[in-house]
C-alpha cells in the first residue's frame, strides 16, 4: 500500500478541531466539564490547534473503571481518558485517519466501524448459510485470548509506518499507544480502530493465502467456513502460526463443528439455516431492561434509545413473537421515537451555538 503524507496539518486544522469537539460531546453535552468547551468552542479550538502546532499534548492519566459486563457479569477495567484535550485529539486524530485504515480494511470487519456493524456481519452469515450450502458445511470458531492488553505496542507501531509517512502524525499515534501500560486501553475512541487495523494483516492471509470461502470478524471473535473439516483444522494451526509472530494468542475454547448439526452463535444472534434467533442471555437482558424501565416514573431518553436499538436489534432475527409478548405489552415503541426525538432537538440547539 503506498504510504500517506501530509496529514498532521489536516488534523491541527482549526476546523478538523472544531468538528472533533461536537464529535467527542455527543451524549455528554450534560456534563460540566463537556459544557464549559462547547459553551466557548473558539477559545478550546484555538488553545488545541496551538497545542498540536507546537507538539506539546501530553496525554493525561486514565481513569480505571471496574464494570461487570453482559448477562454472565465479565469483569472488565474500562480506561476513560480526559474529555479535554485527550478525547478531543482522539477524534481529531481519527476524522483524519479513518479514511486511509479503510483503505486496507477487509470488507467483513465488523466491529466498531461505520456501516459494518452486526448487522453488517448478520446479513451476510444468514445470506452464505442458504445460498451455499456446499462451501458452509462446517464452521470454525476463534476467538483471540485477552485481544487488548495483549497488543504489541511495537509492531503496532511499526504497521502504521508501512502506511504513513508523515512524521508528526506517526509521533502523536505513539503518544496515543505508549499513553497505557500494556496493550490498549479499552475506553479510547482510537483503541477501537487501532485493533482492527492490527488484525488487518491477518485478515487479508485467510483470505488471500489460506483461500478460506467465507470468513468474517466482530474485532478478535472469528468465524470460517469451509467445505472440508480437514482443511479449517489445518487453517486453525496456520492462523496460531500467524498470530504468535504478532505475539498474540487463540483461547483454547475455539470450536469446529457442523453448521447444520447446532447453530452458529455469533454477534449475539444464533444463525440456523433460513432462520436466525436471538442468544438466550440478550433475551434476558433484554426482558431486565423492561421490568427497569417499567418501574421508573417516567421514560427517559437513555432507555427509549435502549428499547429502539432493542426492538431493531429484534427485527434482524425471526422474533415476532417475543417483541409482542415481553416489549410491546409494556412500552409503547411511539413514545419511545417521541422521547428519543425531543433529546435530539435539544442536542441540536446546543450545536447550533457552537
Amino acid at each position: 500500500m503506498k504510504r500517506t503524507g501530509n496529514i498532521y496539518s489536516k488534523i491541527c486544522d482549526k476546523n478538523n478541531i472544531l468538528k472533533a469537539i461536537n464529535k467527542a460531546s455527543l451524549r455528554k453535552k450534560d456534563r460540566a466539564n463537556v459544557k464549559k468547551i462547547i459553551d466557548n468552542p473558539v477559545f478550546y479550538t484555538e488553545y488545541l490547534y496551538k497545542m498540536l502546532k507546537n507538539k506539546e499534548y501530553k496525554p493525561n492519566p486514565y481513569t480505571e473503571v471496574k464494570i461487570q459486563d453482559g448477562v454472565r457479569k465479565k469483569e472488565r477495567i474500562i480506561y476513560k481518558p480526559q474529555f479535554f484535550p485527550d478525547q478531543v485529539i482522539h477524534w481529531a486524530l481519527m476524522l483524519q485517519l479513518e479514511p486511509i485504515l479503510l483503505r486496507g480494511m477487509y470488507y467483513y470487519c465488523c466491529g466498531s466501524v461505520k456501516n459494518r456493524g452486526i448487522h453488517h456481519g448478520a446479513k451476510y452469515i444468514k445470506k452464505i448459510l442458504v445460498r451455499d450450502r456446499k462451501n458452509t458445511k462446517y464452521c470454525l470458531k476463534l476467538d483471540v485470548k485477552k485481544f487488548y492488553p495483549s497488543i504489541n505496542k511495537e509492531i503496532l507501531k511499526h504497521k502504521f509506518l508501512k502506511i504513513i509517512k508523515c512524521r508528526n502524525t506517526l509521533d502523536l499515534i505513539d503518544l496515543i499507544i505508549d499513553s497505557s501500560k500494556e496493550g490498549l486501553p479499552i475506553g479510547n475512541y482510537t483503541s477501537q480502530w487501532f485493533a482492527n487495523f492490527y488484525l488487518q494483516d491477518l485478515d487479508h492471509y485467510i483470505k488471500e493465502n489460506l483461500k478460506i470461502p467465507y470468513y468474517i470478524r466482530y474485532m478478535d471473535d472469528m468465524v470460517l467456513f469451509h467445505r472440508n473439516k480437514k482443511e479449517l483444522h489445518k487453517a486453525k494451526i496456520k492462523i496460531e502460526e500467524f498470530l504468535k509472530k504478532e505475539d498474540l494468542k487463540l483461547k483454547e475454547n475455539w470450536q469446529l463443528f457442523k453448521t447444520d448439526s447446532r447453530p452458529i452463535d455469533f454477534l449475539g444472534y444464533k444463525f440456523y439455516r433460513g432462520y436466525t434467533t436471538i442468544r438466550k442471555s440478550n433475551c434476558l437482558r433484554i426482558r431486565r431492561r423492561v421490568k427497569k424501565i417499567i418501574k421508573k416514573p417516567a421514560l427517559f431518553p437513555k432507555d427509549a434509545a435502549a428499547i429502539l436499538s432493542y426492538t431493531g436489534w429484534l427485527k434482524h432475527s425471526n422474533s415476532y413473537n417475543f417483541n409482542k409478548k415481553y416489549i410491546e405489552p409494556y412500552i409503547s415503541l411511539d413514545k419511545c421515537k417521541e422521547v428519543v426525538r425531543n433529546a435530539r432537538r435539544k442536542q441540536c440547539k446546543t450545536r447550533k451555538k457552537i
